[in-house]
């Protein structure tokens, strides 16, 4: 599979060929799981102090002819705080109660990770990588005609960019500013930059919906956000090879 390397003035200098993963088998089941397998890794574990709602003077008497039972006064047969002279005061402890404890709160010991298969997780990435590729899949989920090769690959001089005006040039001339203008307008996701190294991300992070990542640490999330296949994703040249050594055995 062949495609154009564009420079930084979105001109056309060459064509490269690509690795076989460009072409591998599209699965949008795979590519699904594989977003909520990476999304759940994210989440953080949620737990209960296990005294909460027990730090309290409420007291439960049992037997009905106890010394200082609630028998024939009205008052329901419930943990009550212990108030001098006495006295009874409001119920506590139960779940029912005012400040009483959580009848099933959460637990840390809760699995909350969705595993996934190695093998399966590099064919999701495989496949997500293979829709960047497919033109129509990608101007359908861009919601706009685009011009150029897929995938979009650029010139290692793109990824030596430091500042974000320079990268906005790049995607002007690469006729992809619409995009920008609508993820200012919508909060969406846009373009995603793939390069070898983590040297551009600050030029870029301020752009509308960009995102940039390494070859190193692009994952399924990254290519396919909401689970949804097909992102414009801008290919550094020098970011390809790093890519093809994920998927050599």
């Amino acid at each position: 599979m062949k495609t154009n390397v564009y420079s930084i003035d979105g001109k056309t200098l060459r064509q490269m060929d690509l690795p076989a993963v460009f072409e591998s088998q599209k699965r949008e089941d795979l590519v699904k799981r594989a977003v909520l397998s990476e999304e759940s890794e994210l989440y953080q574990p949620k737990g209960n102090y296990r005294l909460a709602g027990l730090e309290t003077s409420a007291r439960y008497r049992g037997r009905k002819e106890d010394f200082g039972t609630v028998k024939n006064k009205g008052i329901p047969h419930l943990p009550h705080e212990v108030l001098p002279k006495g006295q009874l005061g409001k119920v506590k402890r139960v779940p029912h109660a005012v400040k009483g404890r959580r009848a099933h709160p959460p637990k840390p010991q809760k699995i909350i990770v969705e595993r996934m298969n190695k093998k399966e997780h590099l064919l999701a990435l495989a496949s997500a990588l293979s829709f960047t590729a497919d033109k129509e899949t990608v101007c359908k989920r861009a919601h706009t005609a685009i011009g150029t090769s897929f995938p979009i690959v650029m010139d290692a001089s793109f990824e030596r960019l430091s500042k974000a005006k320079d990268v906005q040039k790049v995607l002007d001339a690469l006729d992809l500013s619409k995009m920008l203008e609508k993820a200012k307008k919508n909060g969406t996701k846009s373009a995603l930059i793939v390069v070898s190294s983590k040297g551009m991300k600050k030029a870029a992070e301020n752009l509308p919906g960009v995102d940039v990542v390494s070859a190193a640490d692009l994952s399924v999330r990254h290519l396919a956000p909401g689970t949804h296949p097909g992102r414009l994703t801008l290919f550094s040249e020098n970011a390809i090879p790093e890519i093809a050594k994920r998927f050599s055995i």
